[in-house]
């Protein structure tokens, strides 16, 4: 079981940077691939970024390669979403998750943080 807590959210411009801090608690954390996902107003969950469990391969959405990094500290139990160059359409709850494999895909996502709001004004 892993718990997990994102924060670093709020308001930025178009243009602007935000980074996700996304704190674990649990057993056995280094060994989960770890996921951000995001949830705009009247769309579906989408995939954002993955890494697997030692950091050593990550994916990205084609909409946002190029502007976000993911990555991890497994010494502080926390993983990491660098956004740059944030564009309104960027704007949604972003969600950090844990899983059995790295994947763009929700399927292998088992647990879940509470979400912290980004908002991108133009």
């Amino acid at each position: 079981q892993v718990q997990l807590v994102e924060s670093g959210g709020g308001l930025v411009q178009a243009g602007g940077s935000l980074r996700l801090s996304c704190a674990a608690s649990g057993r056995s954390y280094s060994a989960y691939a770890m996921g951000w996902f995001r949830q705009a107003p009247g769309k579906e969950r989408e995939s954002v970024a993955s890494i697997s469990g030692s950091g050593s391969s990550t994916y990205y959405v084609d909409s946002v390669k190029g502007r976000f990094t993911i990555s991890r500290d497994n010494a502080k139990n926390t993983v990491y979403l660098q956004m740059n160059s944030l564009k309104p359409e960027d704007t949604a709850v972003y969600y950090c998750a844990a899983g059995y494999y790295v994947s763009l895909a929700t399927d292998p996502y088992h647990w879940w943080g509470q979400g912290t709001q980004v908002t991108v004004s133009s």
